[in-house]
């Protein structure tokens, strides 16, 4: 890295150094006054956590609540609040006139038909991850959303992360020089089973145990990172391969319990994504190796290892005099920068997109991309293939 830069990187995330709001632009809640009505389908535990979220958006609220399991459906409007309606039907949920936005939080499998029937039904859409089962699900939603004239945003909220955003531009503006390969892992040690009150809701409730709704640790977790890797590569993938199997877990499940995978970038960058469920070590972390330096993200913060260059001050390091002294943490240097939780914050700038009129950072092409790149795994894993990107995948 040259002294110049690398003096100007330095004063901008040495340790202590916060960027403020103003240096990374304000968030505007409205440009209008009328508040948005919010209906959600799909009220098990993510779409809960959605919802309490509501509870901190200035002028939007929640009017009704869909969901199949009538406990899951009483338990959101519980969240809700008494102006909700309840429906078991998303059909009749769509009917509504007065619900202007939809949120989907329903298992993998029904995301891209209920969110072509709720662009149909003239709604706004916030559709979470993965945003549709499969390539021809994913076509269909492309084109719906591009005949729309309402607004659309994927559940990739590390797009939203004034942390995540920040480090993506410092990727693109070449601060890390030349990428040679990023390192993602989301890793666990636990079942990811749901209780089930009855065993005749097992498949409703651990969805994400069975194929037939499910992409398993792929579209649920590795899509985050994969979505962040084709952001700051601006870029799709060239070829997939990998491993998955059913390890550990001999529970009846029919996803993979321990995930590897291997992608080639067109540009010749090349990513890994690993999903375990028996060791938690590390935890989530994102590491994009560069020729000039090296960041690394967790959840919610972010670290930079310059090549070659430690901090000035020498210490006494184990008897040896002049021994460079730890970084902080054992992690370079933090960059810190002001920002809210990355799920509110999604749903804050889902608001703006919508009374501003303004396309979604996490747009259908993010969500596109990211959707053939999971399905692209899964047949690696599945059929012991090399997958390449294909012309058609092209938005």
């Amino acid at each position: 890295m040259q002294r110049r830069k690398f003096i100007e990187l330095g004063a901008l995330t040495a340790p202590g150094m916060l960027l403020s709001a103003d240096m990374l632009g304000k968030t505007t809640i409205f440009s209008g006054a009328d508040t948005l009505r919010f209906g959600i389908i799909g009220t098990g535990s993510r779409g809960k956590g959605l919802m309490s979220l509501f509870n901190k958006l200035p002028g939007a609220e929640i009017i009704a609540c869909c969901d199949i399991i009538p406990f899951r459906l009483e338990e959101g409007l519980g969240v809700a609040g008494k102006k909700a309606t309840g429906y078991s039907d998303y059909r009749k949920f769509l009917e509504n006139k007065d619900i202007d936005c939809v949120i989907i939080s329903t298992p993998f499998s029904e995301h891209g038909t209920m969110a072509v029937d709720a662009l149909e039904s003239g709604k706004h859409v916030y559709c979470e991850k993965t945003m549709a089962k499969g390539n021809e699900a994913t076509r269909k939603l492309t084109n719906a959303v591009r005949a729309s004239d309402k607004i659309f945003q994927v559940g990739y909220q590390y797009h939203s992360s004034r942390l995540y955003v920040h480090v993506a531009d410092m990727i693109r503006n070449g601060e890390l020089g030349e990428i040679a390969a990023i390192e993602c892992q989301w890793n666990r040690n636990n079942n990811w089973r749901r209780e089930v009150p009855d065993p005749k809701w097992e498949r409703l409730i651990n969805w994400r145990m069975y194929r037939e709704y499910s992409g398993g640790l792929v579209a649920e977790l590795c899509s985050h990172q994969m979505d962040f890797v084709n952001w700051i590569l601006d870029d799709h993938p060239g070829k997939m391969m990998g491993t998955g199997s059913i390890d550990y877990w001999k529970d009846g499940r029919e996803t993979y319990d321990n995930v590897h995978l291997i992608c080639e970038y067109s540009k010749g960058v090349k990513a890994t994504f690993t999903c375990l469920t028996t060791n938690s070590l590390g935890d989530y972390k994102i590491k994009v190796l560069g020729k000039d330096a090296t960041i690394t993200l967790d959840y919610s913060k972010a670290w930079i290892y310059p090549e070659n260059v430690r901090y000035r001050e020498k210490g006494n390091v184990d008897g040896v005099s002049g021994a460079t002294v730890k970084w902080a943490e054992d992690k370079g240097y933090p960059i810190e920068v002001e920002h809210k939780d990355p799920t509110l914050q999604a749903l804050l700038d889902f608001t703006n997109n919508i009374k501003n009129n303004t396309t979604p950072a996490a747009n259908i092409e993010a969500g596109a991309r990211a959707s053939y790149m999971v399905q692209m795994s899964l047949d690696a894993m599945d059929n012991e293939t090399i997958e390449s990107w294909k012309d058609d995948y092209n938005l």
